[in-house]
């Protein structure tokens, strides 16, 4: 039902979880642990998912936090449940206990983050728009806002879409080597003239190396070549299916 890292699950104090799509109620192209809250899978059963994944973290029902999510830089403190609309936003940090910061992906890269002595949390939505733009730098400097240490924080990368799967075209290419400067070693040629294979993973963690921070892992799981335990967008996508599930990935303090 879910994947651990082992940089994460040896600090104490602090729960996470790569969920996978095992483990839960939905059916059809939603089987079976959806926890999209914006897919148009049954609510209830997505509910019902998420609440499965509150005992597996050890919080509360309520306590799954999610943002609306839109590819952004921005990175949002996180004190409680929302108690309005879900802010849109691509990062969250929290300093508070018995809160599940919850990601929510399907090929773009979900990335949680720990400071184990200052006990500061946080997750973020990497998919290209956002890693170029700067969410993973922003959820940093929200987490240093809290209290953490750059040099003490632990970043873990979960199941993204993997440099074989990410075939990108000339406006692709284009843009990222305008607004990505230096970064063009992760694009290599493709099969098809004029397109690439982009290799997220890896500029992620370029980008997390630039900002210096403590420890970063990948755990090097593609979400598009492994059907039994990921859900994929671009999968979805060559098939022409109407919808998708999402993957959660979360992190918790505990008290």
């Amino acid at each position: 039902m879910h994947i651990q890292a082992p940089a994460l699950a040896s600090l104490p104090r602090i729960r996470h979880a790569f969920f996978t799509r095992q483990g839960g109620v939905s059916e059809g192209i939603y089987a079976t642990l959806n926890g999209g809250i914006g897919s148009s899978d049954e609510p209830s059963r997505v509910q019902e998912n998420r609440r499965r994944m509150t005992e597996t973290l050890g919080v509360r029902a309520d306590a799954l936090i999610s943002v609306y999510q839109v590819h952004s830089p921005d990175a949002v403190v996180v004190e409680g449940p929302w108690t309005a609309e879900r802010p849109k936003a691509d990062g969250m940090v929290t300093a508070v206990p018995g809160l599940a910061l919850g990601i929510t992906t399907a090929d773009c890269g979900p990335v949680l983050f720990a400071d184990p002595e200052a006990r500061v949390i946080g997750a973020a939505h990497a998919g290209w728009r956002g890693a170029v733009t700067g969410v993973l730098e922003s959820t940093v400097e929200a987490m240093e806002r809290l209290g953490a240490r750059r040099e003490k924080i632990i970043a873990v990368l979960g199941p993204t879409i993997g440099q074989n799967a990410y075939e990108v075209g000339p406006d692709f290419i284009e843009r990222f080597t305008t607004e990505a400067p230096g970064h063009e070693r992760f694009l290599k040629p493709g099969e098809r003239p004029g397109h690439a294979m982009f290799d997220l993973p890896g500029f992620i963690g370029a980008r997390l190396a630039t900002a210096e921070i403590g420890g970063f892992t990948d755990l090097s799981l593609c979400t598009y070549s492994d059907e039994e335990r990921f859900f994929s967008y671009r999968r979805t996508t060559h098939r022409k299916e109407p919808d998708y599930g999402r993957l959660i990935s979360a992190i918790a303090l505990t008290p």
